[in-house]
């Protein structure tokens, strides 16, 4: 548990930058879920961390601003019946969570134009399709 989160290339979030809390989560379990604090909550100080590049930080905080509170990233995970399974799941979330907010911007579309080909082609199978249904008609008299 005590290996540090890893977001892209030489960046990592360290353990000593998280923040665990414990509860006892909802749902099934039988008299487990009465007695033991399976749910996790993961905090992570997005603002204050000192491990992601300034650049990288700006990019994320502009990215997560909806899902921050003073600058924290909260993750909770109940999905699993023990605490192990559900902090490993909060994570492996969390860096997804990272790795997607430092990331790159995907590159805008550019528009385009249909080929006059493809326009020819496209009017050309429009005609056909017409002259089939006007032969199915009666003819007039």
């Amino acid at each position: 548990m005590s290996s540090p989160v890893h977001v892209r290339g030489s960046i990592t979030i360290p353990v000593t930058e998280l923040q665990w809390r414990f509860t006892r989560a909802s749902g099934p379990g039988g008299q487990n879920v009465n007695k033991v604090s399976t749910a996790v909550e993961l905090s992570f100080d997005l603002a204050a961390s000192t491990a992601i590049p300034e650049p990288l930080k700006l990019r994320a905080l502009e990215r997560l601003s909806s899902r921050l509170i003073d600058g924290v990233v909260t993750i909770r995970a109940e999905e699993h019946r023990s605490q192990w399974r559900n902090r490993q799941a909060a994570l492996a979330r969390l860096a997804d969570l990272m790795r997607a907010a430092t990331g790159p911007l995907p590159k805008s579309r550019r528009p385009t134009k249909p080929s006059r080909g493809m326009n020819e082609r496209r009017l050309d199978s429009k005609r056909r399709r017409s002259t089939t249904k006007q032969m199915r008609s009666r003819p007039d008299v």
